[in-house]
């Protein structure tokens, strides 16, 4: 006898979505406090052996988000994961096939302000990346700081996420028989900065460390452009020069993390609150580009490289924002 479940209603949808959102939104600010508030708590309690134990077990496993880290398929695959994707919505737009007997290192472009596009579509299954790229494994590339809290760091493992270091970089890429996917958010937390609605300004003209790394491994480079990623907040208009914009870079260097002051919609009004707003994100993923080995490129060789990315971004940025209302007009800025 088939047993079959009524579609969930409109409302319970919505009010599914929000949450996880609001999940998403809150869980690398209030949960990673809240792992390190419990670890030293438990201490103090009748439990002070689960803090004892972790700890033992830490110590061990130090090294593993330098290693590839450690996914659980059945959290990427958490039907939270597609709530979240229906939200905004988000999709991932493949251009290319990728060959799974080759690793590739794929350049995100923007940062945004928390990063949605590259969470969803690298570090859950929601928009099926899995299915699109079959025999792809990516891992996406985050702050070291992050996998220093504990019981916080195997959360972020079980995504896909890695330390951001030239050692766990170096392990994926050169992994025997293919297959795998680091991606990189190349403008990293000083991006975070500048991402506000209609902004279509990249910090990569002097980012060639992932362009040095794919030489070293001979990986070839694959361009992604999130359309829209920018449009999901606000921020507080925090100029070059400015004592907030001062602030922030020496907050950016003291702690790794930049601080945006952002807001956008609340949770039941629309007025203002720390929830994105609901606009749709497009990630397009480009077309792989060829690199040839070569354990010591020069200066020049890394430029040329580099240069080419640059191109092949761009190429790819125009010929698709016409369909995602980007005006004629709006063309990359490169700082």
């Amino acid at each position: 006898m088939k047993v079959e479940f009524a579609p969930l209603s409109v409302p319970l949808q919505r009010r599914l979505q929000t949450a996880s959102v609001v999940q998403w939104v809150f869980s690398f600010l209030a949960l990673a406090q809240c792992c390190i508030v419990l670890f030293i708590a438990l201490f103090f309690t009748r439990f002070w052996l689960v803090s004892a134990l972790y700890a033992a077990w830490w110590l061990l496993d130090r090294e593993k988000p330098r290693k590839g880290g450690r996914r659980i398929h059945a959290l990427r695959n958490s039907i939270v994961w597609r709530y979240m994707r229906d939200y905004f919505p988000i999709t991932l737009v493949k251009t290319a096939e990728l060959d799974p007997r080759q690793n590739y290192l794929m350049g995100f472009h923007p940062h945004g302000v928390l990063a949605a596009g590259a969470f969803l579509n690298f570090c859950t299954e929601a928009s099926g990346f899995s299915t699109l790229f079959p025999g792809i494994t990516p891992h996406l590339m985050m702050l070291s700081l992050w996998f220093r809290v504990p019981f916080f760091r195997d959360y972020l493992m079980s995504g896909g996420l890695v330390s951001s270091d030239k050692e766990s970089a170096s392990y994926v890429l050169q992994k025997p028989g293919g297959g795998n996917v680091l991606a990189i958010i190349v403008g990293g937390a000083q991006e975070a900065l500048d991402a506000r609605p209609g902004s279509y300004t990249l910090l990569l003209k002097n980012r060639k460390g992932f362009v040095r790394l794919a030489i070293q491994h001979g990986t070839p480079l694959v361009p992604v452009f999130s359309f829209g990623e920018n449009d999901l907040f606000e921020q507080v208009r925090n100029p070059k020069g400015s004592w907030l914009r001062q602030l922030q870079h020496r907050l950016q260097q003291v702690m790794g993390i930049s601080l945006p002051l952002f807001h956008a919609r609340g949770i039941f009004q629309y007025s203002f609150g720390l929830m994105p707003y609901r606009r749709p994100i497009w990630t397009v993923v480009g077309k792989p580009i060829p690199v040839q080995m070569k354990h010591r490129p020069s200066e020049e060789e890394v430029d040329q490289v580099h240069q080419k990315y640059l191109n092949e971004l761009s190429k790819l940025f125009e010929e698709h924002k016409a369909k995602y209302n980007i005006p004629e007009d709006r063309h990359l800025e490169f700082i």
